[in-house]
């Protein structure tokens, strides 16, 4: 797990050129927000998660390794169980958290948070 990378992975690498793209400036990597979210809007206050579908037990990808199931059932359990209390705990502060999968289209991604941006900040650019 120590080998896995915490950041800068392959989907969020593309996430963030697609936000790029379509004109949003971020910051990565907050830890100053609960969770270290992976994006940040500050202006908007949105935070974006890239989930892997292994880690976050994604019901379409995600699956249990044959060796020690019931650890590792708990393990990602208790993953999903921490995700939403950083989901509230972004909430209790104003934030809104938004969640990716991996595996999620990143040019469908890149405009629900280009609209929740606009919603939020008021602007259109």
């Amino acid at each position: 797990m120590s080998r896995m990378p915490r950041s800068a992975t392959g989907p969020e690498m593309a996430l963030r050129k697609a936000f790029h793209s379509a004109g949003l400036r971020f910051t990565v990597n907050r830890s100053d927000l609960p969770g270290k979210p992976d994006i940040v809007l500050s202006k908007a206050r949105i935070a974006i998660f890239v989930d892997g579908c292994f880690w976050h037990g994604c019901a379409e990808h995600g699956t249990l390794p044959r060796n020690n199931r019931e650890w590792w059932a708990k393990k990602l359990e208790g993953n999903r169980e921490r995700d939403e209390r950083k989901d509230a705990e972004l909430a209790d502060i104003g934030w809104v958290a938004l969640h990716f999968w991996e595996h999620e289209d990143v040019s469908q991604a890149a405009r629900i948070v280009r609209g929740l941006w606009m919603q939020r900040t008021g602007r259109a650019g």
